[in-house]
C-alpha cells in the first residue's frame, strides 16, 4: 500500500488506537499506545518520545557518561518518525495495529538510534549497486515461570519448560503444542514469517529461522521476534529468555546473520559457478573485510557481559575470527548448497544481540571487504576450528572488546564518531554495573573460607 493508503485505512478503520515502538541501544522496544487522532498528526510531524531512551540502559539506570542524552540535557522529546511502511497487525492482541517508527529525521539524536544507523548502511549497499537480502536465526530457552515467580526466586534455578536433551525432538514441541503452534501461526499473520522452528539441544531450548527479506525489514522482523515470542509465551504462563548463557552446562544461544548481496537483474553475486566452490570474488572480499573487521567491533556482535560467556569451544559458539565451507565450528560458514541459496552465515553474534546493530556491523564490514578489495587470504578451516591455534580468538570480557573498538579507526570509518562514541559509552557502563554486584559465584567461594 501507499502511504496515503495506509493513512486512510487507519483513518476509516474501527481502531480507534495504534501501537508504536521505537528500538533502544539494546535492541529493546519502548513503545506507546496512542490515539487514531494522534496517529494522523504524528504521521506529518513525526511524535516526541522522551530521548532518556538513548540515556539509559535496559533496566531504566540512567547513563552518568554519555552525551546524546543525559542529567545535563533536561531530557527533552525527541521526535520519532512512524515508518508506515511497517504496518501490522498484532493477532494476540486482539489485531491492534502497530508501527515502527526510528529517529532518523531527528538531528539532535539520530546517530544513537540503531535503526538509523542500519538504514544508512543499507544505503551505502545500495548505491554500490547490491541489494543486501538478509535473515536471522535465534536459538532461545523457555521456563515454566512468570516475571513474578522469577523475581521472588531472585531468578535462581528456574523450572525449564521440559527437561533433558531433545535436539530436532518430535515429542517435546508435541508436548507444548499450544505454544509451539502459536510461534509459528501468529508470528505468521504479525508478518514475521518463519522458515522452520524447532528444538534445539538443552533443556526447553527452542530454534527459530527467520525468512529472508531486504536487510531492513529483516532485521524489523528479528526485533519483533523476540518481543513477539516473550509476549507469546506470557499467554502460555512461560518466560522465554534470549540471553547469550542463562547457564554454563548448556551450550548458548546465537544469533545467526545469513546474507547475501543480488544485483537489479536478480543474480545471486554470492555465486559463481566457474569456481571449484562456487564462491565469487565479491564474497571473497566480503568474508576477508568481514575476517578484517571482526575484532575491531565485537561488541556490535555481543553487547553484554554474559555474552562471551557464549564463546566456549566445543559448545557450538565460534571462538576465533575464522571461517570455513560449511564448517559451523568457524565464525563464517560458506553454504554453498545451490545457486540460489549460497550466502554467508555470521555466527559470532548471539541471541542477545541487538539486531540492527547486529546486521550493520555485518554489512558494513562485508562492504569494507567490497571497497578494499581486500584478499580472502586465510585458508578456510577445514574439520575443528576449536582445535586450531593459528587463528585469533575472540576477546574473553566485554571490557576488552569495548576499549578495541574504542581505539579502532576501523570502527569510525564504517560507523561514525559520534554512534562509535555513544555506544562505547554504553558498552563502558555496562561493564562498570557488573564490575561494582557481588555475586552469587563471591558469596559461596569467599565467604565463609577466606
Amino acid at each position: 500500500m501507499t502511504k496515503e493508503e495506509i493513512i486512510e485505512r487507519i483513518k476509516h478503520s474501527d481502531d480507534y488506537k495504534i501501537k508504536f515502538a521505537v528500538t533502544d541501544i539494546d535492541g529493546v522496544l519502548r513503545g506507546k499506545v496512542i490515539s487514531k487522532e494522534k496517529f494522523l498528526k504524528a504521521v506529518n510531524e513525526g511524535i516526541g518520545f522522551c530521548n532518556v531512551i538513548f540515556g539509559w540502559d535496559m533496566n531504566d539506570s540512567c547513563y552518568d557518561n554519555t552525551n546524546i542524552s543525559g542529567w545535563d540535557t533536561g531530557y527533552p522529546d525527541a521526535f520519532a518518525t512512524l515508518d508506515l511502511d511497517t504496518l501490522r497487525y498484532i493477532p494476540w492482541n486482539d489485531n491492534l495495529p502497530f508501527f515502527i517508527a526510528d529517529f532518523s529525521n531527528d538531528a539532535g539524536i539520530n546517530a544513537a538510534c540503531p535503526r538509523t544507523l542500519l538504514k544508512n548502511i543499507r544505503q551505502q549497499c545500495i548505491d554500490m549497486g547490491y541489494k543486501p537480502s538478509f535473515a536471522k536465526e535465534f536459538e532461545w530457552f523457555n521456563f515454566k515461570e512468570t516475571p513474578q515467580s522469577l523475581k521472588d526466586k531472585s531468578f535462581v534455578n528456574p523450572t525449564p519448560l521440559t527437561p533433558g536433551m531433545f535436539g530436532y525432538s518430535i515429542l517435546r514441541p508435541s508436548e507444548q503444542h499450544p505454544f509451539y503452534n502459536d510461534i509459528f501461526n501468529l508470528l505468521h499473520q504479525f508478518n514475521v514469517p518463519l522458515e522452520g522452528l524447532h528444538t534445539e539441544t538443552g533443556d526447553g531450548v527452542y530454534e527459530a529461522a527467520i525468512d529472508h527479506a531486504d536487510i531492513l525489514e529483516a532485521a524489523d522482523r528479528a526485533v519483533l521476534f523476540k518481543t513477539g515470542v516473550k509476549e507469546i509465551a506470557y499467554r502460555h504462563g512461560i518466560v522465554a529468555t534470549f540471553m547469550a548463557k542463562w547457564n554454563s552446562n548448556l551450550p548458548g544461544c546465537s544469533g545467526h546473520i545469513h546474507q547475501s548481496l543480488w544485483n537489479n537483474e536478480g543474480a545471486n553475486l554470492f555465486y559463481d559457478d566457474a569456481d571449484n566452490d562456487h564462491i565469487s570474488p565479491l564474497l571473497k572480499h566480503y568474508i576477508a573485510g568481514q575476517l578484517y573487521c571482526m575484532p575491531h567491533i565485537l561488541p556490535m556482535y555481543a553487547p553484554t557481559v554474559n555474552s562471551y560467556k557464549r564463546y566456549v569451544e566445543g559448545a557450538w559458539a565460534s571462538t576465533s575470527v575464522s571461517w570455513g565451507i560449511e564448517n559451523r565450528t568457524a565464525a563464517l560458514r560458506v553454504i554453498n548448497h545451490s545457486y540460489i541459496s549460497t550466502r554467508l552465515e555470521t555466527r559470532t553474534p548471539g541471541a542477545d544481540a541487538n539486531p540492527y546493530l547486529s546486521l550493520a556491523a555485518s554489512l558494513a564490514s562485508g562492504l569494507y571487504g567490497i571497497k578494499h578489495k581486500l584478499a580472502l587470504t586465510q585458508e578456510p578451516t577445514k574439520g575443528n576450528e576449536y582445535n586450531n591455534n593459528g587463528h585469533q580468538k575472540f576477546h574473553k570480557t566485554l571490557h576488552e572488546a569495548t576499549q578495541a573498538m574504542k581505539a579502532s579507526p576501523i570502527a569510525r570509518e564504517l560507523f561514525g564518531d559520534t554512534f562509535v562514541d555513544h555506544f562505547i559509552k554504553t558498552r563502558e557502563w555496562e561493564w562498570r554495573q557488573f564490575t561494582q554486584k557481588v555475586t552469587d559465584w563471591e558469596m559461596k567461594r569467599y565467604f565463609e573460607i577466606i
